[in-house]
């Protein structure tokens, strides 16, 4: 619980520079996505991105990564601005490896369609550089957090006691779906943040 403890520290600015498309937060109601709130075990298809990935605390280096990624993301053509075709960014990051924040590798992801073929132009940033690969994904749990980010122990504990009680275990790394956070300009409120907390698992032995 203690290295959970530090990535909710670690992502509590994280949107910040996830979202600079917008100048105040927005994304879904809390009444569009309560239902998510409830833990489940689900499948999902494989997930075309563009990454960064970034090694050190996400307090850190994830303002960087995440402007680079939006900036790779809004020169691509045909790729949707807003709407309900529009998928939040994502995170990923190693969980309980006893490692501190600062030697994490974080992976920093924005979807895009298939169609998408090759990165645009961008070059590099503080060393970081976007990539376009697919993350996968085939059984996984999840559930809806609301509220500040240096609060998720108490919901990421609940999933996993969801997961060992369907006889389940985690296998793969914490991700995490920006669903509703601070825009660029305005911090909004932290109570009012929709963040989707997920894991791959896989059947316990």
């Amino acid at each position: 619980m203690e290295i959970l403890a530090a990535l909710a520290a670690a992502v509590a600015v994280l949107l910040i520079g996830a979202v600079v498309w917008v100048g105040r937060p927005r994304g879904p109601s809390l009444k569009e996505v309560e239902h998510l709130r409830t833990p489940a075990i689900v499948e999902m298809g494989p997930q075309r991105v563009l990454q960064v990935s970034a090694k050190g605390n996400p307090n850190t280096v994830a303002k960087v990564a995440f402007g680079l990624l939006m900036k790779a993301y809004f020169k691509l053509g045909g790729v949707p601005k807003s709407g309900p075709s529009f998928k939040p960014p994502r995170g990923r990051w190693p969980v309980d490896s006893g490692q501190p924040p600062e030697e994490w590798t974080g992976l920093y992801a924005m979807p895009v369609p298939d169609t998408v073929q090759e990165v645009p132009p961008v070059g590099e940033k503080a060393g970081l550089s976007v990539e376009l690969l697919t993350w996968e994904y085939g059984t996984v749990a999840q559930i809806l957090h609301l509220g500040a980010y240096d609060q998720e122990l108490d919901t990421v504990r609940i999933l996993k006691e969801f997961v060992a009680s369907k006889g389940y275990e985690i296998a793969g790394l914490h991700e995490e779906e920006y669903l509703k956070g601070p825009g660029f300009l305005f911090r909004g409120n932290p109570e009012g943040y929709l963040t989707l907390i997920r894991y791959s698992v896989r059947r316990a032995e």
